[in-house]
């Protein structure tokens, strides 16, 4: 049995078929060129890929029995899959890193000579990106309304993309957290941290899976779990709203008074006023129904992925 720590790089990947091959031998050639005195791991999820990525981590698996690999029964999405792969290393430390080379590679020594200064979690945070402007400059307004929002520290541009003691995974393991969202646990949980600023490069190969929805659900998710501030804002808003209609309906009785039998103000008002607030109340009533959904994900308490297969395990038990 070797004496050397082991590193654990995760790599979550979906359809990544141009990509799954080069991630491979870039996180490789890293690990023995800059960090040698450590021993590895390469341990790939794969989220139900459809384009022909599973033969490539089957063959890069018969290759390499330093490469691991859990093939999902399906897509568990953005959150879940990665996380599970966390749980699944073994190493004294874990780099999880994205399969579409906007999370460099490079970074990865500097993680471990954070980690070995004494830090149990060091996060790689975005300075500036290569990608779509707009979409950075979205995710910085998403990330300071939740940080101003929320009543946990929030790291901002931060994507999950960094290095994690095992003692961290241990915590991650017990929580059980069937919706699970890294990023507000790394911030709410995390014991001694280091943040350290990169440039995100462009993606290598292939399309984003990122859209509007899967952002969407990124933010409801974060919302939902690490504020209470839309169910405040509906309960004062709707303090507010129903001491102005009081005071309106007030001060149009006392205006009837004196000017009986003018009806020329007509329905007009009445009808915007109500669909004002009918507005108002779906709003609400959506809002509320993001907060029950998260409950209930976590009252049903199901697993967060069903695994297909699992390549190289036996062989990483067998030679320990």
């Amino acid at each position: 049995m070797s004496d050397k720590k082991k590193i654990s790089i995760m790599i979550p990947c979906y359809n990544e078929v141009e990509n799954a091959r080069p991630i491979y031998e870039a996180v490789r050639d890293e690990m023995e060129k800059e960090l040698p005195q450590y021993d590895f791991e390469i341990l790939f999820i794969d989220n139900c890929s459809t384009d022909g990525t599973r033969e490539i981590l089957r063959g890069i698996c018969a290759e390499d029995k330093r490469v691991k690999a859990i093939l999902n029964v399906k897509n568990f999405g953005q959150f879940n899959s990665p996380y599970y792969g966390i749980l699944q290393t073994s190493g004294d430390c874990t780099v999880t890193i994205c399969a579409d080379f906007q999370d460099p590679v490079e970074m990865i020594p500097k993680f471990v000579a954070a980690w070995e200064e004494g830090y149990q979690i060091v996060c790689g945070v975005k300075t500036s990106s290569r990608e779509n402007p707009l979409m950075y400059f979205l995710r910085g307004c998403y990330y300071k309304a939740i940080k101003k929002m929320s009543s946990v520290e929030q790291i901002e541009q931060f994507t999950g993309f960094g290095l994690y003691d095992k003692s961290f995974v241990e915590t991650l393991r017990n929580l059980k957290d069937p919706t699970p969202f890294i990023r507000g646990i790394v911030a709410e949980l995390g014991g001694r941290r280091k943040e350290i600023p990169y440039e995100q490069p462009q993606r290598r190969a292939g399309k984003t899976h990122n859209n509007w929805y899967s952002l969407y659900d990124a933010a409801m998710l974060s919302f939902t779990s690490y504020t209470r501030v839309g169910l405040r804002i509906a309960t004062f808003f709707g303090f507010a709203v129903a001491g102005v209609s009081f005071l309106i309906a007030l001060l149009y009785f006392v205006y009837k008074l004196l000017h009986w039998g003018d009806f020329s103000a007509g329905t007009a008002p009445l009808l915007i006023g109500v669909f004002f607030m009918g507005g108002v109340q779906l709003l609400f009533i959506g809002l509320l129904g993001e907060y029950i959904m998260s409950m209930n994900a976590r009252l049903m308490n199901r697993p967060l992925v069903v695994e297909e297969e699992r390549l190289n395990f036996e062989a990483s038990s067998d030679q320990n």
